[in-house]
């Protein structure tokens, strides 16, 4: 290789290491900032977040139950569990609440764009039934193509606010900055009490643990044995 190519060489390793160093500082100042925060506590909008808070299921005026649930609108397993941890709301009748964060799986390839539909959707006011239509359909576009999967997603919108919605909004909202910012402070809130898979629920700062549990019965026994202790 002559001087001229090494040159190049060295400038083109330089600048990768560059880009690994800028990643590492902004995810050390990322995590460091994320530190400050309660996880164990409702978060409201703020400009970390992209000014769009935790979203609630429930009362919180009422809950004396708080669960903060970390999921992914593509795992299977947050689909099945959905209709369940909504039962449980409607059968605490106000005692209990859910935050839910977004937590993505890199293998999913549509569950960003479904998240960020959610928020989108949320910024208009619809985020708990466009949650449920993603988790309800989600066999629906869990395969979609980008093209057929942002139909399907205004589709679902639509549905959800009966034509009432802003269609043009909701496009604009699904890639802005603010739903990027939204996920991926969801992200680091997940990884600082160290997420491992989704769904994965916290009730006082604990971990739920469903390993031994089987089937529905299972879940929603564990569940209650949880949240009654937490109501006392």
């Amino acid at each position: 290789m002559n001087k001229k190519g090494n040159i190049g060489a060295i400038v083109a390793i330089l600048a990768i290491i560059a880009l690994f160093v800028g990643v590492a500082i902004w995810r050390v100042i990322d995590k460091s900032r994320i530190a400050d925060y309660d996880v164990n506590s409702v978060i409201s909008a703020n400009a970390d977040n992209g000014e769009i808070a935790d979203h609630v299921k429930g009362d919180l005026e009422t809950a004396k139950a708080v669960i903060f649930e970390y999921a992914d609108f593509q795992c299977e397993a947050c689909a099945l569990h959905n209709p369940r941890v909504n039962k449980l709301i409607d059968e605490y009748n106000g005692d209990l609440a859910v935050v839910y964060r977004n937590y993505l799986l890199p293998y999913h390839k549509n569950g960003t764009a479904a998240a960020s539909a959610a928020e989108a959707a949320g910024l208009q006011g619809y985020w708990k039934e466009y949650a449920d239509k993603l988790f309800t359909n989600q066999s629906v576009w869990y395969s979609a193509s980008g093209d057929e999967r942002t139909q399907l997603f205004v589709d679902f919108f639509n549905s959800v606010t009966n034509g009432q919605g802003d269609e043009a909004k909701f496009r604009s909202d699904m890639t802005s900055e603010a739903v990027k910012k939204k996920l991926n402070f969801d992200a680091e809130l997940g990884n600082h009490v160290d997420i491992t898979g989704t769904p994965t629920f916290y009730l006082n700062g604990e971990k739920i643990d469903f390993s031994g549990a089987k089937g529905e019965d299972g879940f929603l026994a564990v569940f209650r044995e949880k949240i009654d202790e937490a109501i006392k």
